[in-house]
């Protein structure tokens, strides 16, 4: 049995598909799950701003790995995949089908192959350059990369921050920075047989559905969320949703501009996905979409074939 992976920006319709694969999964006697692969997701009390699927939306659907931390709580990619390979083999060993469904590059890949994490920096280095982040910019941080190891520069956008930073660590440790060839992220070595499927749409299209996300968020409560979460200590971990500091700082529009620049990034992983099947949800509903999934999975491997 074969794992069903779905990848795709925010805003780009994963959980209504991912339900709708579930029917037609249902439909022909399989038992499938959900298995989130979102790095925000896993955290209680911030569900309307890392978009947890409500339980209207999932509609009976089961979902593993979502609204299981504290919000006080540190998580990391090498904890999730311990917990996504825990749930992932149960799940295969109890018959039932895994869709792996996430928009975090690194959290699907743990979620569906051995991790090869890099070091942490040693005590102060991390804290050395986020000063120096704080001081001078990340744009002004981005160009010593680029003197440094212009090909990584190149993977990186200058305003993020995160990246930056992390790249510059490595090059201190003396280790290569993943982003001279970020490919390796994305292997066609899975743990399991694995169908990959990334969603997408067009730039202009997907942008106009992160900002109508927003507004919705904005109309189910989320700046209350927000700052629920803010005063009952998130960590800092949590406080890496997109839209938690904005939202502090009453700054919507910042909100959306970062919300679609990391859509942008999402569909730039995409194209490095290995063994990819991509599928375009403009001018389709989400069963339409699922049906064209439910083909793939035609001989040689049938019993992915859900019917019409």
């Amino acid at each position: 049995m074969r794992i069903v992976a779905l990848f795709g920006p925010t805003g780009v319709g994963k959980t209504a598909v991912a339900v709708a694969l579930v029917r037609r999964l249902r439909a022909r006697g399989e038992d499938p799950v959900v298995v989130s692969a979102d790095a925000l997701q896993v955290y209680a009390g911030l569900e309307t701003l890392t978009g947890v699927a409500t339980a209207s939306e999932l509609a009976g659907v089961e979902q593993r790995l979502v609204s299981f931390l504290p919000l006080d709580a540190t998580f990391s990619a090498g904890q999730y995949a311990e917990l996504a390979h825990a749930q992932i083999d149960d799940l295969l060993a109890a018959s039932r089908r895994p869709l792996v469904v996430g928009g975090t590059g690194l959290y699907l890949r743990a979620a569906l192959s051995e991790l090869s994490l890099r070091p942490p920096p040693p005590p102060g280095v991390r804290e050395r350059w986020k000063a120096e982040l704080e001081r001078h910019g990340a744009p002004a941080l981005h160009a010593r990369l680029s003197e440094r190891a212009p090909a990584a520069a190149r993977a990186v956008d200058p305003n993020d921050r995160q990246r930056v930073v992390r790249e510059l660590e490595l090059l201190e440790l003396g280790e290569q920075p993943r982003s001279q060839g970020e490919s390796q992220l994305w292997s066609e070595e899975m743990r399991h047989p694995t169908l990959l499927v990334g969603l997408t749409m067009p730039r202009d299209a997907l942008y106009a559905a992160i900002d109508a996300r927003v507004e919705a968020m904005l109309a189910a409560g989320v700046r209350e969320e927000v700052r629920r979460a803010h005063m009952a200590g998130a960590s800092a971990t949590a406080r890496k949703a997109l839209g938690f500091e904005e939202l502090l700082a009453g700054d919507v529009e910042a909100m959306k501009r970062r919300t679609r620049n990391y859509a942008k990034r999402q569909l730039t992983w995409m194209r490095k996905l290995a063994g990819v099947r991509v599928i375009d949800v403009a001018g389709h509903d989400a069963d339409a979409v699922a049906h064209e999934i439910a083909q793939m999975g035609r001989p040689p491997a049938p019993d992915l074939d859900c019917g019409a």
